[in-house]
């Protein structure tokens, strides 16, 4: 039997997402329009609307539905802001922010990441996100500042660069830590190189390249 994906994509926004407080009117709007499965590669599409992680290829990973859905809401994006994504992954949270946001920049190292991640958005009809191969961590440079700015891989510790990428004002949403534990973070940015730092929840995701944790040597 073909699965009904419009249904499975409405439970899986009141059985899974708001369930894990995850209340924006907005953010639920989005989940609810944006075709997850159009996102996911034809061998795991059955799984789009599962409570688990989809690998998508080069160790990467597709985060579960409720931590999509808590890392939107967090940003709390407006209609008017511009917007930093690193680590594109499989597009379908660049296609989440752009509907949230006037503007998208996204970038990830991996060329057909973003070879597939373009065809999806335009697939989708999305036309205000701005894809870029790079490596963010110690080379890619973007232009200008962003209201928000969301880390996709797991990092031991936010690069600096990174925060100089945030207007005051902003916000970015990371996660940072050591695997298995790692925390996800919403830090502020409040002027003067000052920001407020929250502890949102725990998960464990891949690190970006050049930011997992320094080896550790036991005699």
């Amino acid at each position: 039997m073909a699965m009904n994906f419009e249904q499975a994509r409405q439970n899986m926004v009141e059985n899974q997402v708001r369930p894990w407080e995850v209340l924006d009117a907005r953010v639920l709007e989005v989940l609810g329009q944006v075709q997850r499965e159009a996102f996911v590669d034809a061998a795991h599409r059955q799984l789009a609307f599962a409570d688990v992680c989809l690998p998508i290829g080069h160790g990467e990973v597709m985060m579960k539905p409720v931590v999509e859905g808590r890392v939107l809401q967090a940003l709390e994006l407006k209609p008017s802001d511009r917007v930093l994504e690193i680590g594109t992954g499989s597009g379908f949270l660049t296609a989440c922010l752009a509907k949230l946001s006037a503007e998208v920049v996204s970038v990830d190292m991996h060329a057909d990441f973003i070879a597939t991640a373009t065809q999806r958005l335009q697939a989708t009809g999305i036309s205000n996100a701005k894809l870029h191969v790079g490596e963010a961590v110690q080379s890619w440079q973007p232009d200008g500042q962003f209201d928000a700015l969301l880390v996709t891989g797991a990092t031991w510790r936010i690069p600096e660069r990174f925060l100089g990428w945030l207007k005051p004002g902003g916000r970015v949403l990371a996660i940072r830590g050591e695997s298995p534990v790692q925390q996800v973070m919403l830090l502020t940015h409040e002027g003067n190189g000052r920001y407020r730092e929250e502890s949102l929840f725990e998960t464990d995701l891949p690190y970006l390249q050049h930011a997992e944790p320094s080896r550790r040597f036991v005699f």
